[in-house]
């Protein structure tokens, strides 16, 4: 027995020293490297052939040696100050609205107003032409310029002269900026069978409290069942999310985990409050940019069988940051220090995310619709859109909201009228294919089809383009006009319509047997 405890004693001192000697080996190389990169720095400031900015090049290398590690460990110098206060809160001060760069007028306009915010509020609208900023012409600016111009402190004011396109007429707005955030909830409301939907934007703010009050009205308004819709929700504050689960989770329940390096990395969340129902069906609707919290969320409800996922693969995000570790002069490090665990004990960090119950890809846009909507040099559709806000004070409610036929022949005319082009898939991968062909001694052989082949990509129709692929350009179309008048919510609206994932969401809930059976109860 005696010789037996020596022998354990023996193995836990031989243990301790090679530990010992492992952390002496990491900190002997962590300061040779921290000496050979302060002796290279030296060299080059004292022989460079030009002189160096330290802030640049010391920020150059600090922004490398992090790049090594993750993708959320970052370094902010004092000047990017600002950039860390936006990132942590979700606010900046502005007018809260999007702009855009015309390509036509070489000049920015406005894109799209938040409501609610100062933009709205003194009456700007989609299109206006953004001439002058205070003193300060906008001619041939970029929209980094401009909107370095429109930020500011909040409660500052100043004067935006534009000119309104449907009239031609210059207006001049007093402005007073303030802060501004995204809403938490973009939409909320009831979808036929008695089913509730909740578009969840942010866990940045106070989501849980919004949260709250809209499914406590959609179960007034007779709510059976619920979609929660985390699509393109890119996560925010760990305890709101917990909060929000507490809806329809237990209390006292543990719904994350975080682990890491430090004993004070490692925290358990759990469920504080009652919850308001535990037993309405759930379905969450996720795709590629649901993160973190929005995965810790879905993730947690997957875990514990209380809802039925649905979409694509998340993004992947596992890990937790310190956002503001104090540096010398004013600089911060947002720092990772831990992993998150879901109940199972899975993690999330993963280069493909968590895996929806049900996958659902989303339908891909045509080749001619994304030019439309975002690379055409013409503006067509930004003159369309525009052209018609001016012409109707007031539009149908944004669900019922449809351009006629003749609204979208007119549309179609001005495309054709404008000269618009786009580049074809179809011809990019014929040219690539003919080129393999030769490449491969089979061109010879197949020419004559693949001439003739040639000949039927290369006489496309540009209106019989705009006719095949009508549906989803008007609704397109549809989507940039009513945000005009119903802000982002009447929006998401006109997007629901024809919504993949959102059907396939609903007829889950509409088989409880085929619910019950994803959910293993």
């Amino acid at each position: 027995m005696k010789k037996r405890c020596i022998l354990l004693m023996t193995a836990a001192l031989l243990a301790v020293d090679g530990w010992t000697q492992e952390v002496m080996n990491h900190n002997l190389e962590v300061a040779k490297n921290l000496e050979i990169f302060n002796a290279l720095y030296r060299n080059l400031d004292m022989m460079y052939v030009d002189t160096l900015d330290a802030n640049k090049v010391v920020t150059a290398g600090i922004d490398a040696m992090l790049n090594t590690l993750d993708p959320y460990t970052e370094y902010y110098p004092e000047e990017r100050q600002k950039d860390l206060k936006q990132m942590l809160t979700g606010k900046y001060a502005g007018i809260g609205a999007l702009i855009r760069y015309h390509q036509k007028l070489k000049r920015c306009v406005i894109e799209e107003p938040y409501e609610g915010m100062p933009a709205a509020e003194v009456g700007l609208r989609k299109g206006d032409i953004i001439l002058q900023i205070d003193d300060s012409l906008m001619t041939d600016k970029t929209t980094s310029y401009v909107s370095s111009h429109l930020r500011g402190e909040p409660g500052t004011t100043f004067l935006l002269k534009i000119q309104r396109p449907s009239t031609g007429k210059k207006m001049t707005f007093k402005i007073t900026r303030q802060t501004i955030k995204m809403p938490e909830i973009t939409w909320y409301g009831m979808l036929p069978n008695q089913t509730g939907y909740i578009a969840l934007n942010t866990f940045t703010g106070e989501p849980a409290k919004q949260m709250r009050l809209a499914f406590v009205d959609l179960k007034k308004q007779g709510a059976g069942k619920l979609i929660l819709d985390l699509r393109g929700n890119g996560g925010g504050s760990l305890s709101e999310c917990v909060d929000i689960l507490n809806m329809w989770l237990p209390k006292g329940l543990k719904i994350v985990e975080t682990k890491g390096k430090l004993k004070r990395a490692n925290n358990e969340y759990k469920t504080r409050l009652e919850p308001i129902d535990t037993v309405m069906p759930l379905v969450v609707l996720v795709n590629k940019e649901t993160a973190s919290a929005s995965e810790i969320t879905s993730g947690a409800l997957q875990d514990l069988k209380r809802g039925v996922i649905i979409g694509t693969r998340t993004y992947g995000k596992g890990l937790v940051q310190v956002p503001n570790i104090d540096l010398p002069y004013n600089a911060n490090l947002k720092l990772t220090t831990s992993r998150y665990y879901l109940p199972s004990g899975r993690g999330i960090e993963m280069k493909d995310g968590l895996k929806p119950d049900i996958e659902v890809k989303p339908d891909t846009m045509a080749n001619i619709t994304l030019y439309l909507d975002r690379l055409d040099s013409t503006e067509t559709v930004l003159d369309y859109v525009t052209e018609y806000i001016g012409k109707h004070q007031t539009i149908a409610p944004a669900a019922e909201f449809h351009l006629t036929d003749a609204d979208y022949e007119d549309f179609k005319q001005r495309v054709i009228k404008a000269g618009f082009t786009y580049d074809q898939l179809s011809k990019k991968q014929f040219e690539e294919m003919e080129k393999a062909m030769k490449f491969e001694g089979y061109y010879d052989e197949a020419k004559a089809e693949l001439e003739a082949l040639k000949a039927k990509i290369d006489h496309h129709d540009l209106s019989s383009d705009l006719d095949r692929h009508r549906d989803e350009i008007q609704q397109m179309l549809e989507q940039d006009i009513v945000s005009a008048y119903y802000y982002q919510g009447g929006e998401l609206q006109v997007g629901l319509r024809n919504d993949k994932t959102l059907q396939e969401a609903q007829r889950i809930l509409n088989t409880p047997g085929e619910y019950h059976r994803i959910l293993g109860n």
